[in-house]
């Protein structure tokens, strides 16, 4: 396909419903990775919309050059990084002389989610540094307010409105906030890939979405490119010509070591964000527990656990899942990985930890005491189901638990059991 004109028409489409915070958003969050001629783009189209924000007249591209006062290679350069990150998307229908383009455009994601997604939070923190990343975070912490001693007299729908309907509300198709999702296609060239690995390794079934999926997530979280990636998978393929996702994690995970000095990337080694721990005042026992959860390594932690040991390959391959496959936030992993080495004798289970993370993904949890109140009311319905078909059977738990148990004061164990925790994170 030829490239874009200054002459090329295109008319911008509105598939969500845009706020003042957006913008917000756009510039303290994205800037820094798309650059401020994309965000100027986006912008601009979206003034271009109509007065109902909906879709705009036709315009040529010349009128984005004039606007933003830059060439059109800029401004496509621009264009692609917004859709790479889900801000927009992008058609086009050859004619003779010119082409029309079609440019949709979507929503920024919340503060929230963009900083627990696990790419753009990292790239933003490599943008930005360290100290500067801080900042953003304080800024959009989410602040709470204690309400000890108030009553609540919130009042529902119920009780302020009476229902008086006698007929069905029409369903329309209402516009909401819709967002598209990061696009990584374009990380590993899979024509190159194909034709750089020998014909009698590969066949129709070898590169699979699931499997290109998986070979992108790995390219970008261990930044390797086509090359390099074809040398791993010769590795990995077997002789069915499947690649096996295991061993292809394996593989890209020692790469990035051996180039990093042994080390894995940040994402095993970070604590809980800023914006989703629990406001300090509490000196409860239990508030002690969330702040080690929340202030510990998922690496740290588990070096703890084992006394000191470092945390064998696979145990940060099970760490390293946590965090990426289900996006779960390093404390949430913490409380994780310490109710699991409870209940099954200090040893960790693949498959138990994995189906706990995904029910907890699905269902949004991403603060400590969120874990821990999810591990809890799980925790109960093995104890109900344990003393019923076997009675005299011991369920162990962790010691943060207690209240399982209904009662209002710790053992002398588990009080030792938390405060040489609280002593090994000080």
């Amino acid at each position: 396909m030829k490239g874009t004109f200054p002459a090329d028409t295109y008319v911008v489409v509105n598939q969500t419903v845009l706020t003042e915070n957006d913008k917000k958003t756009l510039i303290s969050l994205y800037e820094p990775i798309v650059g401020p001629i994309a965000v100027s783009l986006y912008l601009t189209l979206w003034s271009d919309l109509d007065k109902l924000e909906i879709v705009s007249i036709s315009y040529t591209h010349h009128h984005l050059m004039t606007i933003l006062k830059s060439p059109l290679a800029d401004i496509v350069k621009a264009r692609k990084a917004l859709e790479a990150l889900g801000l927009l998307k992008s058609f086009v229908k050859a004619n003779e002389n010119i082409s029309e383009y079609i440019y949709e455009l979507y929503s920024p994601m919340s503060p929230s989610e963009f900083f627990n997604h696990p790419i753009l939070n990292i790239l933003l923190l490599n943008n930005i540094g360290e100290n500067e990343y801080n900042n953003l975070v304080q800024y959009y912490k989410k602040h709470i307010i204690k309400k000890d001693g108030f009553l609540e007299i919130t009042s529902t729908m119920n009780k302020t409105f009476a229902s008086k309907t006698k007929f069905e509300a029409q369903k329309e198709d209402i516009r909401k906030s819709s967002k598209a999702s990061v696009n990584l296609e374009d990380i590993i060239d899979f024509d190159l890939l194909e034709v750089s690995i020998p014909k009698g390794m590969i066949n129709a079934k070898t590169f699979n979405k699931r499997t290109r999926e998986l070979i992108n997530q790995l390219a970008y979280i261990y930044n390797i490119d086509t090359v390099k990636m074809s040398e791993i998978l010769r590795l990995v393929i077997d002789e069915f010509g499947l690649v096996n996702k295991e061993k292809l994690r394996e593989a890209a995970r020692k790469n990035y070591e051996y180039n990093h000095n042994g080390n894995l990337p940040t994402i095993v080694y970070r604590t809980q964000p800023e914006h989703l721990k629990t406001p300090v005042g509490d000196t409860s026992n239990r508030a002690k527990m969330i702040y080690v959860f929340e202030n510990t390594k998922p690496y740290d932690f588990l070096k703890s656990k084992n006394k000191g040991i470092k945390p064998t390959v696979r145990d940060l391959k099970l760490m390293e899942n946590l965090a990426v496959d289900f996006e779960l936030p390093a404390g949430v992993i913490n409380v994780l990985i310490d109710y699991a080495l409870r209940v099954s004798d200090g040893k960790l289970n693949q498959k138990y930890l994995e189906a706990i993370a995904s029910t907890w993904s699905r269902k949004g949890i991403k603060t400590v005491p969120e874990a821990m109140e999810a591990a809890e009311k799980g925790h109960k319905r093995i104890v109900k189901t344990v003393k019923t078909e076997k009675p005299k059977t011991e369920v162990k738990a962790p010691a943060w638990m207690y209240k399982d148990n209904n009662r209002e004061e710790m053992s002398e164990e588990e009080l030792k059991e938390l405060e040489s925790m609280f002593e090994e994170f000080r």
